[in-house]
């Protein structure tokens, strides 16, 4: 050790670097070492020859091959590529990048089309989006026909209740269209919140529906109008402080329950309006009810 240490010294010299400093370093080391008694002589000894006998070792079984065969292979690593039965596992790799949602999507299909029971990630992240995306469609589904069975059973005319729905189906094509110009990926987040959604925009426009049956116009500075508005504002709060959250999943709902809102918000207090026309009936100067306000005592 002390050799050691008086080589080290003497390779530095008083040279200046990284190299030169660790090896001023390790003499220090070492000197310090062969000074202790021992018994701090063996445990050190125990920490670092150990470790440098494997390296030395496996080293010299690299300085020397031989012919690789199963039999040689580890137990572990033949049982992973190999079944009891001598079948073989086949690993396929894909000519173009995987980072690419195209190019994974096309080379998925042509695996389970050549081996329906193919396994693995680019398997599992293309049987996920096929997941989601189904899931989405059933769920907008459900949602819309539901919804339209209400609107005809409520409202007793075909006419209103496509009315009713068709700005409704403008809000979710405009939330999806700027889902993909913002790059805002479906999730089963979005899945969650679509009905939920599709529920608190067909409610605007039923207000908008009333009013317009009742002979009401100028529904745009009415207080209809208003008291949509901070109604939206207020889950939009809520939404807006779902979307801040550090959880990815929570943080996407939030995000796309904000954007819809606000797609189902325009939809309402601008397309319907115009869509709806002229009302059936006018107001006659006389006194009306308003339909969405209490009941007269």
């Amino acid at each position: 050790m002390r050799a050691t240490s008086a080589d080290l010294l003497k390779a530095s010299g008083t040279t200046t670097g990284p190299g030169a400093d660790s090896a001023r370093h390790v003499s220090e080391l070492l000197t310090r070492l062969a000074q202790s008694d021992a018994a701090k002589r063996n445990k050190a000894g125990a920490a670092i020859v150990p470790p440098l006998i494997a390296d030395l070792d496996q080293l010299k079984s690299s300085l020397d091959p031989r012919p690789v065969t199963v039999k040689t292979l580890p137990p572990g690593l033949v049982h992973a590529w190999l079944s009891s039965d001598g079948r073989a596992r086949v690993q396929v790799l894909p000519r173009g990048v995987l980072s690419d949602t195209h190019q994974l999507r096309k080379f998925a299909a042509a695996i389970l089309a050549a081996e329906p029971s193919a396994t693995g990630p680019a398997i599992s992240y293309y049987e996920s989006g096929e997941t989601v995306t189904r899931a989405f469609i059933e769920a907008g589904i459900l949602a819309l026909v539901s919804i339209a069975i209400l609107l005809f059973i409520a409202l007793k005319r075909v006419t209103d209740a496509l009315l009713t729905l068709a700005p409704l189906l403008l809000a979710g094509t405009v939330t999806l269209e700027v889902r993909v110009v913002t790059g805002l990926a479906l999730n089963f987040a979005s899945i969650i919140t679509l009905p939920l959604l599709l529920g608190v925009g067909v409610a605007f426009k039923i207000y908008y529906t009333m009013a317009w049956r009742a002979g009401k116009t100028g529904l745009l500075q009415s207080t209809l109008t208003r008291a949509v508005i901070f109604s939206a504002v207020t889950n939009a709060i809520a939404f807006d402080s779902m979307a801040l959250s550090s959880y990815p999943g929570m943080s996407s709902m939030g995000k796309h329950m904000a954007l819809a809102l606000f797609c189902t918000l325009a939809a309402a207090v601008l397309f319907q309006p115009v869509l709806m026309g002229r009302p059936r009936q006018q107001d006659s100067g006389s006194p009306r009810r308003d339909p969405l306000s209490a009941p007269a005592e």
